[in-house]
């Protein structure tokens, strides 16, 4: 069995460009060393012309039983 762990990171719009306000490789870092284990970063299109406002960290790991 398995938990799931989801960390919102926002965008900023820099330049026409779309950056991430936090570091999120030191994100998944942090996860890792906790057990966590990255399983998919998901951009979900909610913004303006359909880009992404944030993304969606996804993070599993199992259930100690």
């Amino acid at each position: 069995m398995y938990e799931y762990k989801f960390v919102e990171i926002e965008l900023k719009n820099s330049l026409a460009k779309l950056k991430p306000k936090e570091n999120y490789q030191a994100i998944v870092h942090e996860h890792a060393a906790e057990g966590w284990r990255l399983v998919q970063i998901f951009a979900p299109s909610i913004a303006s012309y359909g880009t992404a406002a944030f993304y969606e960290l996804i993070f599993e790991r199992s259930v100690e039983s």
